[in-house]
């Protein structure tokens, strides 16, 4: 590395400068002209109703506005027991005939009773057969497959007509209240058949269930998330407020509520397990219970509440070990957050731009997400041979128009050919894996672009701060606005070049965990072992480029050079001040990671007793959920985000200050160094 020559001109970032990392900016603008491309294809292709909308037989969306299965929205069975099958396992679909139709049937009743009734049982009987249907003789209707063998009574379960399972006393399955059926096909059905037909037909589903009872708890609590959001908000920008006149005292109060709070919290655990003492059901270990679709469950086992108050015990015990070991360090690193709230509060500006950096990151994930959205849904029907008796043809391809004249038919009388799933042989479709990867390739680099803008933005704001010697005089009138239009007129490149090495890095990371998933179930330790190792590694490779890459950019925001040269003058500045690096650099960011704990802990623990009903001034107004810890998660992770974003601009502003007294403290001045009796005092107690 070659040192700065002390100029004493220099009054901040350099404003004559060029553009940098020129090739890597094409590049990147060809890459996203690549990825507007990708998104058109699959917004031409997609088709989201697949995911939305239930499929009959023939691929029709049931309950589809503009289409004649509008007014139809459920999907019906016409033999549920055939999604017993472990086919469904295989190919996620019941090899037996479904319908879109109005309403689930709430009756018992046969084909043959529905024939021998009068005209209300048959043409409630017709309602579940297929269109244009009239009534034959039974076995021909059932051999040709045009009505189902029995109805029995029914509730609509994520769009489709499940059985209406129950239990009497004693555990006995009962569907409707009876215990056995007429098949309709001279034989009788036992409710447990049903039963374990119904949880194959719902394997394909249950996820959605979740997801859906998920989105009526967002439904029903939005407004008070956003409130929740709203108040984390205010808190963090009070907390940033106090900071600025009181940052000492700030600090400390922070470290003794953070304390209190996990102190808190273990003690809440604790009376929760205490109260579940001897309650029928308590004991039951976390394994036995399995996975549950309804969450709440878990918390009403002890070994929850056990597991939740060991973690916040370690947790506290970490916290309070690491203050008595740097409680000299503690003292320092206040006074470089008294010196970085000082230069917050001439660039107040600097608190509002996370804002953008929310946004610009919100559309980067809504086009990635609606991206893959349609990309998954861009497979053509495939359809497939589905039979009762041996067939030759059974599961090939078929085509439903060409179906009963084909050989496959003539040769298998009891075939069918069905909707299997989604598919695809086309040139497109071949490729759809890579226009995948393409997406989440560009999601990372698009992501981690905006990251970069943001820490340049802000590293030349607070880099201008720093180097004014008359504050607030020498200071830009507009250090924010400025810095951005340096950054995005000067080093685009750059700012794509470190993104695209992070971006690598992070995919390489997204493949291995890929590998780990599939090979889960291999036997072979020694693959498991360097799949775990490497996993580390590229865990540990991606912390030190995000490192690098923060450092460097704060080089080039000041001097304006290229992506390698400030890379490897941030590298080298950093190396030959190690010390101070690794412990007050990380003294400050542990100081701001409480701070941002205590927000989160403070809007958490009021979510909570809000959400679970527990103040009673206010238990009329609690949403009625069925997971009350939704709208606690997005609560907190909403909150954590938020605050985030404030205390980012702390750090990066002790990040700025600390590499330009690292550099400034090379060039032998120390006149003008705001800082430099402040380290050079203590410098002995690193």
């Amino acid at each position: 590395m070659v040192d700065q020559k002390f100029d004493p001109n220099f009054k901040g970032p350099i404003h004559n400068r060029g553009c940098t990392d020129i090739l890597c900016c094409i590049l990147f603008i060809l890459a996203l002209l690549g990825y507007f491309a990708v998104g058109i294809l699959a917004w031409s292709q997609g088709d989201p109703r697949k995911v939305i909308y239930p499929t009959d037989s023939r691929g029709q969306f049931c309950g589809q506005a503009g289409t004649p299965l509008e007014k139809k929205p459920l999907l019906f069975y016409f033999n549920i027991l055939k999604c017993a099958s472990p086919l469904v396992l295989l190919e996620f679909q019941c090899p037996t005939t479904q319908l879109c139709v109005e309403s689930c049937p709430d009756r018992h009743l046969t084909l043959m009773k529905a024939k021998l009734g009068n005209n209300e049982d048959r043409e409630y009987y017709q309602k579940f057969c297929k269109e244009g249907v009239d009534f034959a003789p039974p076995p021909e209707l059932l051999s040709k497959g045009l009505c189902p063998g029995m109805l029995m009574p029914s509730k609509a379960f994520t769009r489709r007509c499940l059985p209406a399972l129950g239990t009497m006393k004693g555990g006995v399955v009962v569907v409707g209240n009876e215990t056995t059926f007429d098949s309709g096909e001279g034989g009788s059905i036992n409710a447990s058949e049903v039963l374990e037909a119904s949880k194959k037909s719902n394997v394909v589903v249950e996820a959605r269930q979740v997801a859906m009872r998920i989105f009526e708890d967002y439904t029903q609590s939005w407004h008070w998330i956003l409130l929740g959001l709203v108040i984390a908000m205010v808190v963090s920008l009070i907390f940033i407020v106090l900071l600025r006149f009181l940052a000492g005292v700030m600090v400390w109060l922070v470290i003794v509520l953070v304390i209190l709070v996990i102190g808190y919290g273990i003690f809440h655990c604790y009376m929760e397990y205490a109260s579940l003492k001897g309650e029928p059901g308590a004991d039951v270990t976390i394994r036995d219970l399995g996975l549950q679709t309804d969450f709440s469950v878990y918390l009403q086992i002890r070994q929850t509440w056990l597991a939740f108050m060991i973690i916040l015990a370690i947790v506290e015990v970490i916290i309070i070990l690491l203050l008595i070991f740097l409680r000299k360090r503690i003292l320092i690193a206040i006074a470089l957050i008294k010196e970085a709230s000082r230069a917050v509060g001439h660039v107040m500006s600097s608190l509002f731009y996370p804002l953008l950096t929310f946004a610009l990151l919100a559309v980067v994930i809504a086009y990635w997400a609606i991206t893959a959205v349609f990309l998954s849904t861009s497979n053509e029907q495939v359809y497939k041979v589905f039979n009762n008796s041996e067939c030759p043809f059974s599961r090939d391809t078929c085509d439903p128009q060409t179906f009963n004249t084909s050989n496959a038919s003539a040769q298998c009388p009891d075939a069918e050919c069905l909707f299997a799933f989604y598919g695809g042989e086309t040139v497109y479709h071949k490729y759809l894996i890579l226009f995948q990867f393409y997406n989440v390739f560009l999601f990372f680099w698009c992501a981690n672009f905006v990251t970069a803008l943001g820490q340049v933005t802000l590293s030349g704001a607070f880099a201008s701060y720093y180097w004014a010697f008359k504050k607030p005089d020498d200071i830009p009138a507009y250090p924010i606005f400025s810095s951005l239009g340096r950054a995005l007129r000067y080093h685009a490149g750059s700012l794509a070049f470190g993104s695209l090495i992070l971006s690598l890095v992070q995919v390489m990371r997204v493949i291995l965990e890929y590998l780990d998933h599939k090979l889960k179930g291999a036997q072979n330790k020694f693959a498991k072992f360097l799949l775990s190792c490497m996993k580390c590694c590229f865990w540990c490779l991606e912390k030190c480029i995000k490192f690098l890459n923060r450092n460097a950019y704060i080089m080039i925001a000041i001097y304006g050079k290229n992506f390698c040269t400030s890379a490897r003058d941030a590298f080298f500045l950093l190396m030959r001040n190690i010390v101070r690096v690794a412990v007050l650099d990380k003294v400050t960011d542990f100081l701001l990671f409480l701070g941002k704990l205590l927000i989160v802990g403070i809007v958490g623990i009021f979510s909570f007793f809000f959400f679970s009903g527990r103040i009673k001034a206010v238990e009329e107004a609690a949403p009625s959920l069925n997971y009350y810890w939704v709208p606690i998660l997005t609560v907190v992770v909403g909150s954590y985000l938020i605050a985030h974003g404030f205390f980012s601009v702390y750090a990066m502003c002790v990040d700025t200050l600390f590499l330009c007294f690292c550099e400034y403290f090379l060039m032998h001045v120390v006149a003008r160094s705001p800082l430099f009796f402040l380290f050079t005092s203590t410098y002995t107690t690193f």
